[in-house]
C-alpha cells in the first residue's frame, strides 16, 4: 500500500481543502441571497443565512446528495475533468488550469445542490 494517499502533510494542502469547502458554502449563500433579492425580500442577506437553519432545507441538503442523476453526473464529471487536467498537463499549465477549473466546478456543484434543496423545499 505504498501508493495509498494519506492526509495532507503540509498546511498548503489543508488550506486548499478548506478553501474548496468555503467556496462551496459561499456559493450556496450567494445563490440564496440572489433568489431572495429577486423575490423582493427586504433583507436578502438575513434570508440567505436563515435558509441554512430551515429544517426542510437542511434535510434536503443532507439527503439530496446523489439522489438525482444531475448531481451524480455533475460530481463524476467534475472528478473526471480534474483528473484529466492533472494527468495530461504538467508544469505551470497544470496549475493554471486547475486554479480556473476547480473553482468553476465547485460553484457549479453548489448551484446543483442549491437547486435541489430549492426544489425539495417547494415540494414540502
Amino acid at each position: 500500500m505504498t501508493l495509498a494517499r494519506s492526509l495532507p502533510d503540509n498546511a498548503t494542502e489543508w488550506w486548499i481543502f478548506l478553501g474548496t469547502f468555503v467556496l462551496y458554502v459561499l456559493g450556496r449563500w450567494f445563490f440564496a441571497w440572489q433568489r431572495a433579492r429577486r423575490e423582493g425580500d427586504s433583507h436578502p442577506m438575513r434570508t440567505a443565512f436563515a435558509e441554512e437553519d430551515d429544517p426542510a432545507a437542511s434535510h434536503a441538503a443532507m439527503v439530496g446528495a446523489f439522489r438525482y442523476y444531475r448531481q451524480f453526473f455533475g460530481f463524476v464529471g467534475s472528478i473526471v475533468a480534474v483528473v484529466l487536467v492533472a494527468t495530461l498537463t504538467e508544469g505551470w499549465l497544470r496549475y493554471a488550469l486547475l486554479w480556473i477549473i476547480v473553482p468553476l466546478l465547485v460553484i457549479a456543484l453548489s448551484y446543483l445542490d442549491f437547486r435541489q434543496s430549492l426544489k425539495a423545499r417547494s415540494e414540502a
